[in-house]
């Protein structure tokens, strides 16, 4: 069952890096939206606070970035994607020093080409980045860990929706008890060309005798296109045995994709 209408979505990632010392926060979102016309000149701002009694140093530059359904998250140099959007933003600096308790805005500029041709989702990520100042007599020349805990702000520009899709896809199934609930993975890809926000549910019948035995979800998560992760959805104490059940992917502009599977629930 497919049903095929434009659909948007933000996404934010926030990168832990060695031990977590977030001293920086964002308070205007991880994720900024923008759709799109060639041409056109859209702005937007960083909002960051400093929540530490002493000033910290803070460099942003931006980043192309995708994922796998394996875990697996690559950033790359900008530009680099094939869908990247990272030459049209153009940041107003990319260093800021913030007093204790200090806040700041950065600001940045979209200018979308006027040559821009392929229609969906373009992205990049603009990296906030706490920075040391090197203690006086440090040699530098070595290699030291410190705690930093670095942001990837999303960028999300969709061109000409009304040519676009999101086109997901059931890459696989697998069960897990935790804490003696069962854990439903749903392996999902988008092969379309449309960032989207799916919900996955299921609705599970005992396979001996047809009765229903509930339906559940997950929460929305987002999806580039040509990128996959896994949708965990909680099925809680259901019983040991053997089920028929159907898996829906619907996201908010009701865009919906199902499959039908046998799952084998056993005990712990």
């Amino acid at each position: 069952m497919k049903m095929m209408k434009p659909v948007l979505f933000w996404a934010a990632f926030m990168l832990p890096m060695f031990f977590s010392k977030a001293n920086i926060v964002i308070l205007n979102g991880l994720t900024h939206h923008y759709t799109v016309e060639k041409g056109q000149v859209y702005k937007g701002k960083i909002a960051v606070e400093n929540t530490s009694a002493k000033s910290q140093h803070i460099k942003l530059f931006l980043q192309d970035f995708t994922y796998s359904v394996d875990g697996t998250t690559s950033y790359t140099a900008p530009n680099s994607s094939q869908r990247t959007n990272a030459s049209w933003i153009q940041l107003n600096t990319n260093y800021v020093t913030l007093k204790g308790k200090e806040k700041a805005e950065v600001y940045y500029e979209i200018t979308v080409p006027a040559s821009a041709g392929g229609d969906g989702s373009y992205w990049s990520v603009i990296m906030v980045e706490p920075v040391e100042d090197p203690l006086p007599g440090q040699n530098t020349t070595g290699i030291s860990i410190s705690s930093v805990v670095r942001y990837a702000i999303q960028i999300i520009t969709d061109y000409r929706t009304e040519n676009a899709k999101p086109e997901l896809r059931f890459e696989g199934v697998k069960i897990e008890k935790k804490n003696g609930n069962s854990i439903i993975m749903v392996a999902i890809a988008n092969n379309g060309n449309l960032y989207c926000k799916p919900i996955v549910s299921i609705e599970m019948y005992h396979k001996k005798n047809g009765e229903r035995a509930g339906q559940f979800s997950t929460l929305p998560m987002g999806l580039l296109p040509q990128t996959s992760k896994l949708f965990y959805i909680d099925a809680g104490k259901v019983p040991p045995d053997r089920y028929s059940a159907v898996l829906l992917a619907t996201d908010e502009n009701d865009n919906a994709f199902a499959l039908n599977v046998e799952l084998d629930i056993k005990n712990d």
